[in-house]
């Protein structure tokens, strides 16, 4: 089952719950160590400890499972440090094969999953934290507790949004902060390894920031524009019927992108050539075009509805224009 998570704007984001880690840990299958607020799994943190933390910890699964943690996002930026073992890793559609002493680097608009499909033996360790952003133009806001000087926290901040090269090797450095890290937790009894986990978070950070500078790292202003935000949002609703159902108005489009209407409208324009209006319906046309053959037991009615038209006869006079034909016939003629 999947639960909303957080806010932003007038939209419910949704993230995993990860359940099925839940159930292996109850039935003893994988040892779970982990400290959160909200949702997740672990024991609760101190309300007003580490806040931004949403999880904090590792598993260690010595057998293997049949299960696996599918297409998910989260609301912060996420890092996962694979100890021992090999997991198999996909973020934003690419796949990775990901060995001992890897790293991993996340943000809450890239979906990404561990498993294919399933999780392999491993000790993973993992860190949830959120910098209240949701798209990529967004300014990054990190917690108070992160005590890194002006200039390093900005460094750090920019080559994490102007880069998103999902897969490091990590330092040995990073590797023995992250063991450091999961002892706090392990021996965490109500809030009694906060100041140390404060420490070796921000050491995590600043040891992280290091690696950045040891290494060769193509910058990418490109990443934090507001166009690219759009660009995110369009592919969610082309790649989502759900969300083509949604009754859209173009305030409510801006307002999920964190834009104004003039300028969500003018990235929309330089994207596709259109209003964000006709995109929408040349969106839900694309996949009700689609659905006519690949659900057959639905009616034209059905589809339309399906794919966020207001009825069916506006929905056969758009596809009628666009493609010559009516949704009966042209289904008709690709089902022969």
């Amino acid at each position: 089952m999947r639960r909303p998570i957080y806010q932003a704007e007038d939209r419910t984001y949704r993230a995993d719950t990860c359940g099925p880690i839940i159930e292996a840990a109850a039935a003893g299958r994988v040892r779970l160590e982990a400290l959160m607020h909200g949702h997740y799994p672990g024991r609760p943190l101190p309300r007003g400890a580490l806040p931004g933390v949403k999880m904090v910890g590792f598993w260690d699964d010595a057998a293997g499972q049949t299960w696996g943690l599918d297409w998910h996002q989260n609301e912060g930026i996420e890092l996962t440090f694979l100890e021992s073992g090999q997991l198999a890793f996909g973020v934003d559609q690419a796949a990775f094969q990901l060995h001992a002493g890897d790293l991993t680097i996340t943000r809450p608009w890239q979906a990404h999953r561990v498993g294919d499909p399933h999780v392999a033996a491993s000790r993973l360790h993992f860190l949830i934290l959120d910098v209240n952003v949701r798209r990529p133009h967004q300014p990054w806001h990190w917690p108070s507790w992160l005590v890194l000087a002006k200039p390093d926290r900005e460094e750090l901040t920019g080559i994490l949004r102007q880069n998103e090269k999902p897969v490091w090797p990590a330092t040995p450095e990073l590797a023995h902060c992250f063991r450091k890290i999961a002892q706090a937790v392990e021996t965490d009894r109500e809030g009694s390894s906060v100041s140390r986990l404060t420490v070796f978070l921000n050491e995590l950070f600043l040891l992280l920031l290091e690696m950045f500078r040891s290494r060769s790292v193509t910058l990418d202003r490109s990443l934090t524009s507001t166009q690219r935000s759009v660009q995110l949002f369009w592919q969610a609703v082309e790649e989502n019927v759900e969300q083509l159902a949604v009754e859209w108005t173009v305030e409510r489009m801006a307002r999920q992108c964190g834009l104004g209407v003039t300028r969500f409208t003018h990235c929309t324009r330089e994207l596709a050539n259109m209003t964000p209006g006709q995109y929408l319906n040349h969106c839900r046309l694309k996949a009700a075009q689609e659905m006519l053959v690949i659900r057959p037991e639905l009616t034209v009615t059905q589809v339309a509805l399906a794919c966020g038209f207001g009825s069916g006869q506006y929905f056969s006079n758009l596809f009628r224009v666009a493609h010559g034909t009516t949704p009966a016939s042209y289904r008709e003629r690709m089902l022969e």
